[in-house]
This record gives structure tokens, sequence and C-alpha cells, in this order.
């Protein structure tokens, strides 16, 4: 059921057309059953369409200088939020390069709602195992299951860095990603518990609000670290997460069937299209 939108809230249906909501005293909009997010940003609101879905982001293939200055950066164009091209991750000491970015949306009755943009990193020393896919398709690619699990099992980094664009409860948030992860666990471990318990004790009653930065870098096959931070790219790991199966179950979520971010996943096959050519 779509939640009540705040006064004066602007729908955009197209570049033309825009219609404005009045009189309506609530402002929040539910994430899942129970919960709710703040839609009080002035962004407006865009409907989905068939043709959004399908934008695909732009792609750098060569790292960006480290220094502040010449920062390179990745607009991802349904959200307009800006990756580096290259970063070194808090618990990593190489840097990672940007091979893809997409968006998070949440469908209430008709509106599309966008909830946060997401980058995926890769150690481009990656590209030396994945020489089975040179010059295929970016369609071949991102059709690939077996590519996928390639860069899974690789001892080498990956990270997903997740951008909020408007403010969400830390519960929400979570509740939202395990339910995601969870069904890609089907007999999980004690060690799986309490990797999943220790996860969500990141988030628990902790306000994420817009433009909080997440980073999740599975360092390891049983490694996964967890950074967050309100005030630009986390310097520190707040939880380090021993579970293969939570990170790989994690990372499916993103680039597996039915990812929650099928931009993420388009994106990330153009980007290893280009690299593999």
């Amino acid at each position: 059921m779509l939640g009540a939108v705040a006064a004066s809230t602007t729908l955009c249906f197209s570049p033309s057309t825009t219609v404005v909501l009045k009189r309506i005293s609530n402002s929040t909009l539910p994430l899942s059953h129970g919960h709710s997010f703040s839609l009080s940003s002035p962004t407006p609101l865009h409907f989905s369409s068939h043709k959004s879905s399908r934008r695909h982001s732009h792609f750098l293939a060569h790292a960006a200088s480290s220094s502040v200055t010449s920062t390179e950066y990745v607009k991802e164009p349904a959200t307009n939020v800006k990756f580096q091209t290259s970063f070194i991750v808090p618990g990593c000491s190489n840097s990672l390069t940007l091979f893809g970015t997409g968006y998070r949306e949440k469908v209430f009755a008709i509106i599309g709602v966008k909830v946060y943009a997401a980058g995926f990193y890769l150690d481009q020393s990656i590209i030396s195992e994945l020489n089975a896919w040179k010059r295929q398709s970016k369609e071949a690619i991102q059709g690939s299951s077996s590519l996928v699990k390639t860069i899974f099992q690789s001892s080498f980094e990956k990270s997903l860095q997740i951008i909020l664009v408007r403010d969400v409860d830390g519960k929400t948030f979570w509740d939202a990603l395990s339910e995601a992860m969870l069904p890609r666990i089907p007999e999980p471990t004690t060690a799986d518990e309490n990797a999943l318990t220790a996860f969500r004790s990141v988030f628990q009653d902790r306000p994420l609000k817009k433009e909080t930065i997440i980073i999740l870098t599975w360092l390891n096959p049983a490694r996964l670290l967890v950074s967050v931070s309100s005030q630009g790219l986390p310097s520190t790991v707040d939880a380090t997460i021993e579970s293969s199966n939570v990170a790989s179950a994690l990372f499916d979520v993103f680039l597996g069937d039915s990812p929650v971010s099928p931009s993420l996943k388009t994106s990330v096959a153009e980007g290893l299209s280009k690299v593999l050519k």
C-alpha cells in the first residue's frame, strides 16, 4: 500500500508534465512491511519506465590518480551519484577499480522510489583469470553464470559501494538486504548464523541519512568487511563477517540471477566487456 507523501511533493511523469500532490499529512513510505523511510528529500520522484530501467552507466576502464585534485568520477545516470573510478577501500592495501554502477529502486503501487546508488569495484588483476570470456559480447558476459562464479571464487578483492539517495533507518535497510540474501543460503550453518547476526548489528538502531556510504568488501573467500560513514568515504572497518556463504549470498544479490539492481549488473557486464575486448 502506498504511504502518504508530504505536501507539495513533485512527481515527474515526463519532462513536460508535472503533478503536485497536496493536503496529505504523512511523509513516509514503507520500504518493507512495518518499516518506512522519509520522502522529505527535495529530489523529485520519477515514475519507472521500461526505457529508464535500461539506461547504462558510463564506464571508465582506467584507474584514476589517487590525488584529491585529479580524482576521476563516474556519474550513475539515474541518481546523479558520483563514484570514484578507483580508490583504496578500508582493510585493503590495493586500489580497486570501478567496473559498473546502478541503482536500487522500490516500487510502491505505480511509483518507483530510488533508495540508493551502487558501484562495483574489482582488483584489476582479476582480469587475468577471465581470459575465457575475452572478446565476448556484453550480452554473453551478462548472461554467464560461470563468469560470476569465477569472480566470486577469485582470491582478488571485490567491493560494493552503496550511497543512499534518501534517509533510511538501519533496520529497514538490513531487513530488505537480508530478505534478498536468506533464500541464497538454503541451509545456514552455525557460522553463517553468527555472521548474519554480526552483519545485522552494524545496521540495527542506526539511522542511515541521505549520502551515507556503505562499503561491503569481499576480502577473501570467507571474509567480508563492512564500513559505514555519513561523512564521506569510510576510513575504518565497522565489522568483519566470517562466512563464505554470507559473502557469496550478498554479492549474488547484486550480480546473480534476479539481482536487486538490474542496472548495476548490466553496467558491470558492459565494463567487463570493454576490458576483455
